[in-house]
């Protein structure tokens, strides 16, 4: 994909893979949305970007709140007429055998791993699909587990990553599930593993010693974002580089659809019929 003259949005772009993929699609003539929590690093980023002869603009904003996740929308949807590629790579790891939640009362690794971005990408759909063909990109992992409808905010038997691996397939089943509602409209979403236990923040915390560079995630992540291979592909899980099978939960509609269902209940985004119903009457 040619770069120049793109608007890309990249959450979580201060720090580790997404910072080298920030820098990576900056050098190559895109208009980079930096978003982060920290200024200070955010600025940095920008700043390195901007060095290199690139243009970028921060943006902060807390995706443990649904209320911050709509306010970085509204402050996109002013910054700019068009975004073709966007990219959800924000996210909290396995690290912590305390229960946390986040700022609406769900279960954080939940609320910032996978509701921010699906509420995020629900705000944003209708800038993507004006200025197709766009992608979007949802940063998973090969970390996967089946979610427990029953008990989605892992009120009971918690640990770190339980709820990473939870959170992760629901990443991926979403990617399937707007797939297919965004078939003919230009706007393609995939979904990938981008490296096993790269050398970041996150997986330090965790106390595991790395694996993968964060240069190898990032070629991957840039490749979902702009190879001319993917044009036109949809509903995808990649390991890596490689096209790969996701956990079987991602494959059941019904479970897709229940997923979906208890999400838009949960950031108050009224379901497709309702919406029907409610123009009908």
């Amino acid at each position: 994909m040619e770069l120049k003259d793109k608007t890309v949005l990249i959450t979580g772009s201060t720090d580790g893979v997404g910072r080298v993929v920030a820098q990576r699609l900056g050098a190559g003539g895109a208009r980079v949305l930096v978003h982060g929590r920290d200024t200070t690093r955010g600025k940095a980023t920008v700043a390195e970007i901007e060095a290199a002869g690139g243009k970028a603009e921060f943006l902060a904003a807390d995706l443990s709140s649904l209320a911050e996740v709509r306010r970085l929308a509204e402050v996109v949807r002013a910054k700019t007429s068009r975004l073709d590629i966007l990219i959800n790579n924000a996210g909290i790891g396995t690290h912590g055998a305390k229960r946390q939640v986040g700022a609406d009362g769900y279960e954080l690794r939940f609320a910032v791993n996978y509701l921010a971005g699906f509420l995020l990408i629900t705000e944003l759909l209708p800038l993507l699909k004006a200025s197709a063909p766009a992608r979007i990109v949802n940063v998973a992992s090969a970390g996967r587990q089946a979610i427990d409808f029953g008990d989605v905010m892992l009120t009971h038997g918690y640990n770190g990553g339980r709820a990473y691996c939870q959170s992760k397939l629901a990443q991926i089943m979403f990617t399937i599930d707007l797939a297919q509602q965004l078939n003919g409209t230009g706007v393609t979403v995939n979904s990938l593993h981008p490296a096993s236990y790269m050398n970041t923040t996150m997986v330090r915390q965790a106390g595991i010693t790395p694996w993968s560079s964060v240069e190898t995630g990032a070629e991957a992540i840039i490749s979902l974002a702009t190879s001319p291979a993917l044009e036109g592909r949809s509903g995808l899980y990649f390991d890596g580089l490689r096209e790969s099978r996701a956990d079987d939960q991602a494959y059941d509609a019904k479970a897709r659809q229940q997923l979906r269902e208890l999400s838009q209940n949960l950031v108050g985004v009224p379901s497709a019929s309702h919406t029907a119903q409610e123009q009908h009457s």
